[in-house]
Parts: structure tokens; C-alpha cells; sequence
């Protein structure tokens, strides 16, 4: 007898896992403006684990969310179907996302989240920072941008790769 090929799914979290709040901040506006919709700082790059809390707490505000989209290189591997409080979302990656963001797909003509994701090893302070220009009205701001505010010694580094791999050297 040959079995079915099935794609895993994952349940939220166990009823004794205690809860984290996603740390999470998402413009107030209802019509899209800038690179990005809000932001989002996971504990982890393990999307399996971050994305039910992400989830339950955009579906209090944006409801129900069906489809997930990410950057393949920034994230561990996931299954491709979650289920987030007995609803089931479609997770895709893709290596033409850019990998500082997660899209968030909606259900009844909801449309579309874009989220910037601050990486999980960011000081808080630097976090936050992100999270707030994000997040705050108006604010057409690039990716890079926004995440300007994360540890420049960082930003330094990646420059001096790049100079080292034949990046423009002033």
C-alpha cells in the first residue's frame, strides 16, 4: 500500500507553553503608505515557533490571516501550512523576498501586510527604535532605512565586505 505525501502542519502553541506577546507594531493607517505597513522583532529565525504568535496577535487588530510570505535564506526551514487557532495559513518562501521583511495575506478583501523584520539578535534599544519609526504614520522610509537604527558596527562590517568582494572603494 502506498502512503499519501502530505505537507506537515503545526497546531499553535501547547495550552501549557506559556504565551509571549509578538513584539510588534503596525501603522495606523488604513491605505498603504511607504516600504513597509509596520514591524515585526521575533525572538528567533525560527518561523515555525514566531509566526502562530505574530498571527493570533495581527487577527485582534487585522483579523484572520491565510498566506505567509518570507525570505528563504533569513529564516530556518518551515512547513508550509500552519495551523493558527484552528485556521490553517499557507506559508511560502521565496529568494527574491527581501529578507528584512515577512508579507501578511488576509482573508475577506483584507489585502495586504508588509512587515519589517528587525533581526532577533538587535539590541533592544536599537529594536525598538526600528519598531517605532516603522510603525509611525507617514513614514515612507526604505528597509534599509528603518533598520539604520540597528548597531552600526553591523553596517560597517557588511560595507567592508562588500569593499573586500570589489565594492567601490572611495
Amino acid at each position: 500500500m502506498m502512503s499519501i505525501p502530505h505537507t506537515p502542519t503545526i497546531d499553535t502553541l501547547a495550552p501549557s507553553a506559556p504565551r509571549r506577546h509578538a513584539r510588534l507594531q503596525v501603522k495606523s493607517e488604513q491605505r498603504a503608505t511607504g516600504h513597509v505597513d509596520g514591524a515585526w522583532w521575533p525572538c528567533s529565525r525560527d518561523l515555525t515557533a514566531e509566526l502562530p504568535e505574530l498571527l493570533e496577535d495581527l487577527a485582534t487588530t487585522w483579523g484572520p490571516c491565510e498566506r505567509v510570505t518570507y525570505s528563504l535564506p533569513m529564516w530556518e526551514p518551515v512547513a508550509r501550512k500552519l495551523v493558527v487557532d484552528g485556521r490553517r495559513v499557507r506559508v511560502e518562501g521565496f529568494n527574491s523576498q527581501p529578507p528584512e521583511t515577512v508579507t501578511v495575506i488576509g482573508g475577506q478583501g483584507r489585502g495586504r501586510l508588509t512587515l519589517l523584520v528587525v533581526p532577533p539578535e538587535t539590541a533592544p534599544a536599537s529594536a525598538r527604535a526600528s519598531l517605532a519609526a516603522a510603525s509611525q504614520g507617514g513614514n515612507t522610509d526604505t528597509v534599509d532605512r528603518l533598520l539604520g537604527f540597528v548597531d552600526t558596527a553591523d553596517m560597517a562590517a557588511s560595507t567592508q565586505r562588500w569593499e573586500l568582494d570589489g565594492g567601490l572603494v572611495r
